[in-house]
């Protein structure tokens, strides 16, 4: 599982400086990923990539997509930051799928502010598992807006089969795709994106 503060997460998506237009740009780095992309957010300009529009298993990056559709939720007052939520079998299960985990049971009733905090600090598939029933009543309905979503903003490289990011047939994304879904969480929900400054969560 790839952690959304891996090194990955920071060779998809950067923050790069403003340039000015004479400035030639230094060589794009030597990074030992399948493919990437870096972004200058502020112009919207690709600074570097490699093999941005290539296909690959986007692991726990799935996780900026569950988490996009959680911050629309909170948004549109389905469910607020302190509302506890039920802790099903199906996401107490995640634990024998061999991923990360916030290690949730089915005798708690985690707010959502705590399962963010586990989903995106500690990448926790149960985290996900939870937030998902918890905002969309399953995880089929929460995987077909997480589709939806990625077909309206034209992600043609994308298709998700599971909030988590575990290996599944058709599950895939690509560097250039991941780049639009992270950028979308910054612009569209800034006042969420202090999330993943956390370095740590109990």
């Amino acid at each position: 599982m790839i952690s959304l503060r891996s090194p990955l997460f920071g060779a998809v998506l950067a923050l790069g400086t403003v340039l000015p237009a004479a400035a030639q740009l230094p060589q794009p780095p030597e990074i030992a990923a399948h493919g990437y992309l870096l972004l200058d957010m502020t112009t919207n300009q690709v600074l570097a990539e490699r093999d941005a529009d290539s296909r690959f298993e986007p692991a726990s990056l799935t996780k900026l997509m569950t988490a996009y559709e959680v911050f629309q939720a909170l948004r549109d007052k389905k469910v607020s930051l302190d509302q506890r939520l039920p802790v099903s079998m199906r996401a107490w299960a995640e634990r024998k799928g061999g991923g990360s985990l916030m290690f949730i049971d089915t005798t708690m009733q985690p707010t959502v502010d705590e399962l963010l905090k586990g989903m995106i600090v500690q990448s926790g598939n149960d985290a996900s598992v939870a937030l998902a029933e918890g905002t969309a009543g399953s995880l089929d309905g929460f995987v077909g807006l997480m589709n939806r979503q990625a077909q309206a903003w034209g992600l043609k490289n994308t298709a998700f089969k599971n909030v988590t990011g575990l290996t599944e047939a058709g599950h895939y994304s690509s560097a250039r795709d991941i780049s639009v879904i992270a950028s979308h969480i910054i612009r569209d929900f800034p006042e969420r994106y202090p999330y993943y400054s956390m370095k740590e969560y109990t």
